[in-house]
């Protein structure tokens, strides 16, 4: 990537502050969302990013491990790992493809379909602990996706 300088009134020295840099107030709170899904997720049995593959897994069952990357953003050596564990939990099991043995299916056990339901609360006490409207919260999300994608168009 390119590094453009912004023009010299966009840039005030005071934007050198660790409290005036949006990455740092991204950063801290998700150490804030990391605390609150921990304390959430034990009862579960599962990680954060594991509550991640599951919530793909509920969406659409039977994915190849590719497909969970790239709606997780994650590459190949960091989700096999996390896909291994889930499976030694017997939560979902992994075969290879019929039609091409170079892809990997991962698929729900019954145990991973019934831990949708354990899981339902989830979401609605992630909101509580964010004490936001469900307006805000949508708000919210729909500006972080929008900084997202903007940011991964960069070179």
């Amino acid at each position: 990537m390119d590094r453009k300088k912004p023009p010299p009134e966009q840039t005030p020295p005071d934007l050198q502050r660790l409290d005036a840099q949006l990455c740092f107030a991204v950063y801290s709170t998700m150490l804030g969302f990391n605390k609150v899904y921990r304390k959430l997720l034990k009862a579960l049995g599962l990680t954060y990013p594991q509550y991640l593959v599951m919530l793909v897994l509920w969406e659409h069952d039977g994915l190849r491990v590719s497909e969970i990357g790239e709606r997780l953003f994650l590459d190949f050596p960091t989700l096999t790992p996390l896909l291994k564990r889930l499976e030694v939990q017997g939560l979902v099991t992994r075969r290879r493809s019929a039609s091409d043995e170079r892809q990997v299916i991962v698929s729900l056990t019954e145990a991973g379909t019934a831990l949708k339901a354990q899981a339902a609360d989830v979401p609605g006490c992630v909101a509580t602990a964010l004490d936001c409207s469900l307006e805000t919260i949508g708000d919210l999300r729909s500006r972080l996706v929008a900084l997202r994608n903007n940011l991964m168009q960069q070179d």
